[in-house]
């Protein structure tokens, strides 16, 4: 069991936005962070290129903005733009005190050019700056005597009564049970893994949307997925992450000609993600192929083993040496744009809720995020906790329809779903994503997959299993077999990424023209008539909010 108590603030989620939350709510405040994963995964370690801030002499805050507008295709909030610009320099500030070794050249940071920058302005640890970051931010929260983090706890609902947010109920080891706090902060990542092919980590599957959406928050720019353009793509190996750090430090794209797939392509290896995806789709579609090569043989030996050591070594696990042959690249799903919409201090539309980290729409990103922007994100926002206002004590009421652990016997027993059943649900459903709402869609095909989602939803959401855990009394304590836990589990998780897979689906069928990580072929001009954010809530229509400029 969590250990009992008054807890001021809940934090779902132990990635740089968890941590850095943890870390910039005030000291007297009592937090708990929940981590879904028993061990030291996240999204955030994955990161390898690094995070953006003005830093040299010859950059300028209005060129980090400027570059971030126009990477967002016109749907980018000024407010959040400027905030996170201006803050980049205090949060790598606040990140040396805490002992961040960003790597350097002589005594300055070291910075390195990413796609659709205008300068060098990237700090890096290696090609590992996301695992960096979350081993500095890990020791401090361990250390710090207010935070007390639970590992394994999956968070199932969140517990919102007449608009305001007053914990949140969990499922650990075998018990399902309600926990009581004053405000609670999502920090669970994006939804990546919703794809087939993903540079994301398995937990990153919409959960925190799933929550939102459930408890009546508004979710804003669902649509905009961005397709990450190099990832390794070879047989027998999974889909890894070749940093853009690569192009930036001179390693080029070529087809299998030897020549470079993107034409007239502005800016070509170092053009926005948004458009040298769908570069390279047309490309490999046009050649039957399903990967381009990436030629790293312009960056120096030395050089590459040590700024890319893990993309390297990677690499070599699987037989291939990079300057004996190329890499083969592809694109896949590395981050959503879209999420829970939030103000400038990270509260979203319900009282005592907060989002942080790319599960958050800040209007930050647009249509289309820059570069190295997500963990600065992240640590901006987080900063915002300092501020975090706190609900009123809420007192547990009685509430009709408590359902005893004996109820779940019977559940289970009737239950229609084997774990194979599951797993092969989800697999077919993250093939459904990629084939129809990746990095080219058109109405026809979203609305199959839409369908296709449609013709179980009702199988799936009245399912007795998920009927204990949405009706569960919020002071009682449900305790499970350990040999049921998986199946609820993995229910759960089939029910978020189908609701979190078709809201993404009734965004982009909503946008009928193309714009950054939303590209329709049926639509494939952008329109003025949409320089809009999509808005999505419960028991509402799809609408549109106006950009703040």
């Amino acid at each position: 069991m969590i250990p009992s108590g008054d807890w001021d603030v809940v934090v779902i989620g132990a990635g740089a936005a968890g941590l850095m939350t943890c870390l910039e709510l005030p000291r007297n405040l009592k937090v708990l962070l929940l981590n879904k994963n028993i061990d030291v995964n996240s999204s955030s370690r994955w990161a390898q290129g690094g995070m953006a801030s003005v830093t040299r002499p010859e950059d300028s805050f209005q060129s980090h903005i400027q570059d971030t507008i126009n990477a967002g295709a016109g749907l980018c909030d000024r407010d959040a733009v400027n905030l996170m610009v201006n803050e980049a320099p205090k949060c790598v500030e606040r990140l040396l005190r805490l002992g961040m070794n960003f790597d350097k050249d002589f005594d300055s940071l070291a910075t390195t050019l990413e796609a659709a920058h205008s300068f060098r302005r990237v700090l890096h640890v290696q090609d590992r700056t996301g695992g960096a970051l979350l081993d500095v931010l890990g020791a401090h929260v361990d250390r710090q005597q207010n935070i007390s983090q639970i590992r394994g706890v999956e968070v199932t609902q969140l517990w919102v009564e007449s608009n305001a947010c007053y914990g949140v109920q969990v499922f650990h080891h075998n018990r399902l049970y309600w926990i009581a706090s004053r405000a609670v902060v999502v920090a669970t990542g994006g939804g990546g893994h919703l794809y087939a092919n993903t540079t994301n980590p398995p937990q990153a599957c919409g959960e925190g949307i799933s929550l939102a959406w459930r408890a009546g928050a508004v979710l804003e720019d669902l649509e905009f997925i961005q397709f990450h353009p190099t990832a390794l793509r070879l047989k027998g190996a999974p889909c890894f992450l070749i940093t853009e750090a690569l192009r930036g430090e001179g390693a080029v794209l070529k087809n299998k000609l030897g020549v470079s797939p993107l034409g007239n392509l502005p800016g070509k290896d170092l053009a926005p993600r948004d458009q040298l995806s769908r570069a390279l789709v047309e490309c490999m579609d046009s050649e039957g192929i399903d990967f381009i090569n990436l030629d790293v043989r312009a960056i120096a030996p030395e050089k590459f083993q040590k700024r890319f050591p893990n993309i390297l070594r990677r690499c070599m696990e699987f037989g291939l040496d990079p300057y004996k042959t190329f890499i083969p690249v592809a694109p896949a799903a590395h981050y959503w744009m879209g999420g829970i919409a939030t103000d400038m201090n990270a509260a979203t539309s319900i009282k005592g809720l907060y989002a942080v980290g790319e599960v958050a729409c800040t209007g930050l990103h647009g249509a289309n995020r820059l570069a190295s922007n997500s963990l600065m994100e992240c640590l901006v926002f987080a900063k915002q906790m300092s501020n975090i206002e706190l609900n009123h004590n809420m007192k547990v009421s009685g509430i009709n329809n408590n359902l005893s652990s004996e109820d779940f016997n019977q559940y289970y027993k009737d239950s229609q779903y084997k774990l194979k059943d599951l797993k092969e649900k989800i697999e077919y459903l993250r093939d459904l994503c990629w084939d129809k709402v990746g990095v080219n869609r058109a109405e026809k095909g979203m609305r199959f997959a839409l369908s296709q989602i449609n013709q179980e939803d009702n199988a799936i959401n009245n399912d007795q299993l998920l009927e204990l855990l949405f009706r569960q009394n919020k002071d009682s304590i449900l305790t499970f077999k350990y040999k049921e836990n998986e199946r609820l589990r993995l229910l759960l998780d089939l029910s978020n990424r189908k609701l979190v897979s078709s809201l993404l689906l009734k965004a982009a069928i909503f946008r009928k023209e193309s714009r950054g990580g939303h590209h329709r072929k049926d639509f494939p001009q952008k329109s003025p008539f949409w320089e809009c954010h999509s808005s999505q809530k419960k028991g509402a229509n799809i609408s549109t909010r106006p950009i703040k400029t």
